[in-house]
């Protein structure tokens, strides 16, 4: 009979037969406290991951569009663009961001009333969520942490810029928006 063996398992031939006898018990016993854990460590780690997923291709649709198209041109409808400016000098936030959910409301109105003017990528509708996710971040830090609420408006209003170029282009009006 010959042996060949590791610390896991014995591998003994005869003749014709092959016998394998493990060294460690195969039968892994868990327990249902295990199992829990480990799918909440699953599911932590996936949300995680979805998290930064949907942050970094925020940011890469942001830096694109700027990178592609050139800063819209004010249109005395949309505040935005004087939100932009005006960040750098504001000390009081809240009417900034009163101003921006104004042009939000506008533009989702013209989303939803105007034919031809929807939402067609994908991009757009994370922009859309972005935007609400940094209504969120606003409301959370504007009195505790006013430089991240500075940049939670800057990020609405370059949305704000992004999403009114959009539609302009899908309405045939690039250079007014």
């Amino acid at each position: 009979m010959n042996y060949v063996g590791n610390r896991y398992c014995t591998v003994a031939t005869s003749g014709d037969r092959l016998v394998i006898a493990p060294l460690v018990p195969l039968k892994c016993e868990l327990n249902d406290e295990t199992i829990m854990v480990a799918g909440i460590l699953i599911i932590a780690f996936s949300t995680a991951l979805l998290v930064y997923w949907f942050r970094y291709s925020c940011i890469l649709i942001i830096r694109n569009q700027a990178e592609l198209a050139p800063e819209p041109v004010a249109d005395a409808r949309f505040t935005f663009s004087k939100v932009r400016e005006s960040l750098n000098s504001e000390t009081e936030l809240d009417p900034l961001r009163a101003e921006l959910d104004r042009d939000y409301r506008v533009l989702t109105y013209l989303i939803e009333h105007a034919a031809g003017l929807d939402l067609a990528t994908l991009e757009d509708r994370i922009l859309v969520w972005d935007y609400r996710i940094m209504q969120c971040v606003y409301s959370v830090t504007h009195t505790l942490a006013p430089e991240q609420a500075r940049n939670a408006l800057l990020e609405m209003s370059t949305i704000l810029g992004i999403l009114a170029q959009r539609l302009g282009e899908r309405a045939g009006t690039p250079s007014e928006v």
